[in-house]
């Protein structure tokens, strides 16, 4: 099993802090109070592999993120596995804090990904400084082709199906899980659902994109990819990058509060992938694989 850290984080509960208390002044009408208002925390991550090149293991910094702290290994573990630098948790051998003596300002914020022998990185080949922001997780690439992660399929049109009354649900139990989100207003989630719509796993975070790379960390460590009878729900808008990564991830389904993007849809109609976008109580829109949805 991939070792994490001196605890199994994958099964360990995360108990960082997601938001702090600052002070504001709320207006209302006439009345103007000062109240202590919660916000979410954002710090950068830098993600540093350690691997074998030449017969000799070197260490490289790979990318820096912008993030909300918690599930960090998690978040390496995605971002490694969705940008197709990793197939499977044996290519990791662990994932840890480097702490203060990294040398790095916070070494908190600073993680080390121990690659197996075996597994190899094509640094030529990586077209992008992995550079991400809380707002666009693509910043940087060299060209369009570039974003298409190599030797990705399409999904199988066999296996997962859902009702339509169980998609009008998600939002609402989504919702009821999200309490980071309750205190502060200001993250995203990515959760996924079951066939029969049951909220399986959620991660929060500032950024969109770190929290579906939690999300499925945390499944790729445990070995539970590809995720074939899954439906990835997102708070948000869907991007190319996230439905990407849900290709990556191998789910079938991926459900938003938010528009797709017209990438977004060109690739999931090219690997198969149901789209579904604003998700707004008894609506939504279908843009791709109308086929998975059953029922009215």
């Amino acid at each position: 099993m991939t070792n994490t850290g001196d605890n199994n984080c994958t099964h360990a509960r995360d108990i960082t802090p997601r938001s702090v208390a600052t002070d504001v002044v709320r207006f209302q009408g006439p009345a103007r109070d000062a109240v202590t208002d919660r916000v979410a925390i954002e710090e950068p991550l830098e993600i540093r592999v350690d691997f074998v090149a030449n017969g000799e293991r070197s260490v490289r910094s790979l990318s820096i993120t912008m993030r909300t702290p918690g599930h960090d290994e998690e978040l390496a573990a995605g971002f490694l596995m969705s940008e197709g630098l990793v197939r499977s948790a044996r290519d990791i051998e662990s994932i840890r804090p480097c702490g203060p003596e990294s040398g790095a300002h916070d070494g908190n914020n600073v993680v080390k990904v121990r690659l197996a022998d075996h597994a190899t990185i094509s640094w030529p080949s990586v077209e992008r400084h992995f550079y991400a922001t809380s707002s666009c997780g693509v910043c940087g690439k060299a060209s369009l082709e570039a974003l298409e992660v190599p030797g990705l399929c399409p999904i199988s049109r066999d296996g997962f199906r859902i009702s339509v009354e169980a998609i009008r649900m998600l939002s609402d139990r989504l919702r009821a899980q999200q309490s980071v989100f309750e205190e502060t207003g200001g993250l995203h989630a990515a959760a996924l659902f079951n066939s029969a719509g049951e909220l399986l796993a959620i991660r929060e975070d500032v950024g969109r994109h770190n929290a579906v790379d939690k999300l499925l960390g945390a499944q790729f460590l445990q070995g539970s990819t590809p995720l074939s009878s899954n439906l990835l729900f997102l708070s948000g808008r869907i991007s190319f990058e996230l439905a990407q990564k849900a290709l990556a991830g191998g789910i079938p389904m991926v459900v938003a509060v938010g528009a797709p993007s017209s990438l977004a849809i060109e690739l999931a109609k090219r690997f198969d992938i149901t789209l579904i976008g604003f998700l707004r109580g008894e609506r939504f829109n279908v843009y791709s694989g109308e086929w998975r949805l059953t029922g009215d």
